[in-house]
């Protein structure tokens, strides 16, 4: 069949055409195949693995606490007055027996010249009535007097005898008095402020003139849980409680670690059943006076004797749901999951209670890199971190 010169031209163009558009589309297939064939050979990720490390640890448990005085002292006066003289500055470190205030001492110095006088006269009244009842005796001997007159005389003495006696316990009470009008400091501390001014009325008993706290030692009040409670018992009963039964170590907010050492000197005798804990208190020394009543205060009590432990750095632990494990490296340098049991926390070290073996190297960086068991990977070996000395013994 022969078609028209320019339907032939037409139909030639079009073929060209396709021709054209398929031949670009291959090239343009063919790049794209160029560029992704790189990324479907991607390398092994890079990781750093540790070897397990294996120490001696030793249990502290920790808790929260105060610090408070070992004596505390509300100053209050035992005679009623104004005040006359402070004689302190407040927030001074005093020495027991150390005079703070003075109540005005003249109605008292007037009491006790009054007792004194009183005393006098009933002295001399006493010594009267002796002698005359010496005379009724040598009286009676020649019948100058009767016998009634003589048993009055006799009694005379006995009642003048009292009421000396007497006088002499208002002299006493007199000079109680007098010395109770200069309050003094009835042990070492530190003074707080002064509750009342010069020119006031204070009543005895009644009115709070400042505080004394002591100094050094310290203690520290804590609560403990009751299964922490329990779970000393059981060790004290199995013998795996530390020697060292009662120590502990205390820091502040603004400290690092527990530089301060002491002892367990209290334990109440029996379990708040409101909160479930029992109360614990331990005594430390404060030569430096860095232990202030009221702080708050880290402790760490010592439970579980020193032992081997598998310890693993805290940010390889993964978790997945109730379930905690790490990866470790495997054969061919795979990456390989171990479920595992963890145990306390020692600084950023982790302490692996069981799922572990001493030879096992564990991913510790990297560890976003890997998306399952069993993925090849780029090992580097480092050093498991290790703790500080302070916390070689810290178990949290």
């Amino acid at each position: 069949m022969k078609f028209p010169d320019s339907l032939a031209s037409t139909i030639h163009w079009r073929a060209a055409l396709a021709l054209t558009i398929s031949i670009s589309i291959a090239l343009l297939a063919s790049g794209c195949s160029s560029h992704a064939a790189p990324q479907g050979g991607m390398p092994a990720p890079e990781v750093s693995v540790a070897k397990v490390l294996v120490q001696p640890v030793r249990q502290w448990d920790e808790f929260t606490g105060r610090v408070a005085a070992v004596e505390t002292v509300e100053l209050r006066p035992r005679v009623s007055g104004y005040v006359d003289k402070l004689v302190y500055t407040e927030g001074q470190q005093v020495a027991k027996g150390d005079l703070l205030f003075v109540i005005d001492q003249r109605p008292y110095r007037a009491a006790l010249a009054h007792a004194r006088a009183d005393l006098a006269r009933a002295r001399s009244e006493a010594q009267l009535a002796k002698s005359q009842a010496r005379r009724a005796e040598a009286l009676i001997a020649v019948n100058a007097i009767s016998r009634e007159e003589a048993d009055t005389r006799t009694a005379a003495v006995a009642q003048a005898d009292a009421a000396v006696r007497a006088a002499e316990a208002a002299v006493t009470s007199a000079e109680l008095d007098l010395q109770f009008t200069e309050v003094r400091s009835p042990i070492a501390g530190r003074t707080g402020r002064a509750m009342i001014t010069v020119g006031n009325l204070a009543r005895a008993d009644t009115t709070l003139l400042t505080t004394v706290v002591s100094l050094d030692p310290m203690y520290v009040d804590f609560e403990s849980d009751e299964r922490s409670f329990l779970g000393y018992q059981a060790l004290a009963r199995s013998g795996e409680r530390a020697e060292l039964s009662n120590a502990v170590r205390v820091g502040l907010a603004n400290e690092e670690g527990y530089p301060h050492l002491g002892k367990v000197d209290f334990i109440d005798n029996g379990v708040d059943a409101t909160t479930g804990t029992i109360h614990a208190r331990a005594v430390l020394p404060n030569k430096d006076g860095s232990l202030t009543p009221g702080l708050f205060a880290r402790v760490q009590l010592e439970g579980a004797a020193e032992a081997e432990a598998l310890l693993i750095d805290n940010k390889a632990v993964l978790t997945d749901q109730d379930r905690k494990y790490v990866y470790v490296l495997g054969p061919n340098n795979t990456a390989v999951r171990k479920d595992i049991v963890p145990g306390r926390l020692m600084d950023d070290l982790r302490v692996v209670a069981s799922g572990l073996s001493p030879d096992d190297q564990v991913i510790v960086r990297g560890i976003q890199k890997v998306f399952f068991p069993g993925m090849p990977v780029q090992p580097t070996v480092i050093a498991m971190q290790a703790p500080t000395p302070a916390g070689q013994v810290a178990m949290k």
